[in-house]
């Protein structure tokens, strides 16, 4: 089965398309090297995916016939991603929300001012 069309049966992506492009982009690897979308997966095939900045360590152990329920996915693939990978993702989120809340955006000409006079004064 073709590697774009696995990652789509196994729901890791949502639409074969999107599958399809993450794989032209370098997003996975199989056995340790860059793919087409057209390369084969074979069972106890490696393969290291990279979605939402979090690289997904998965081993295929059976292909699919097609699109498969969500119950269903642990019999066609063994996720051997670590845990480290998920905590830096939640570091990462609380990161962002430090220096500015979620929807606020750009400083406004009033925050920059704000700004332009606090380091005025600082020196």
């Amino acid at each position: 089965m073709r590697i774009d069309k696995y990652l789509w049966c196994i729901r890791y992506y949502k639409t074969r398309n999107v599958a399809s492009t993450a794989v032209k982009k370098g997003q996975v690897k199989v056995n340790g090297s860059v793919v087409k979308p057209s390369r084969e997966v074979y069972p106890m095939d490696k393969v290291v995916l990279r979605k939402n900045q979090i690289d997904y360590e998965l081993t295929v152990l059976d292909i699919p016939e097609s699109r498969v329920g969500a119950k269903l996915v642990d019999i066609y693939r063994k996720d051997t991603t670590p845990k480290e990978a998920f905590e830096s993702n939640e570091l990462l989120k609380f990161a962002k929300t430090h220096y500015r809340k979620k929807g606020l955006g750009r400083p406004t000409k009033k925050d920059r001012r704000d700004i332009d006079d606090y380091l005025d004064e600082s020196e």
